[in-house]
């Protein structure tokens, strides 16, 4: 089940990585490529909130996905609880 939820966790990175890369910090990103077409009917206008929404979906899928992860983990095999009074197994060392 690890597996399966690390795979879904780095394709959300990869979605994740797409969806920032492709915005631009000064509000051209895709919208300033048809900067002149920003009045037809679908609109670029509304590319960059598209993509702020991806965005911050993609990223609360990763956190989310990130947390499931850790209910799926196993402990490792030598982690069990040992009692810290155990008995001493060999007789101290001699002066």
């Amino acid at each position: 089940m690890i597996s399966i939820i690390t795979i879904l966790i780095l394709l959300a990175c990869v979605a994740l990585a797409f969806f920032i890369l492709i915005q631009n910090p000064k509000g051209g990103g895709l919208t300033g490529s048809f900067g002149s077409m920003s009045s037809q009917v679908m609109g670029v206008k509304q590319s960059s909130d598209v993509m702020e929404k991806g965005t911050w979906t993609l990223l609360g899928v990763v956190g989310g996905l990130c947390i499931i992860s850790v209910f799926f983990m196993q402990k490792p095999e030598g982690a069990t609880k040992t009692n810290n009074t155990a008995k001493q197994t060999s007789a101290p060392a001699k002066k």
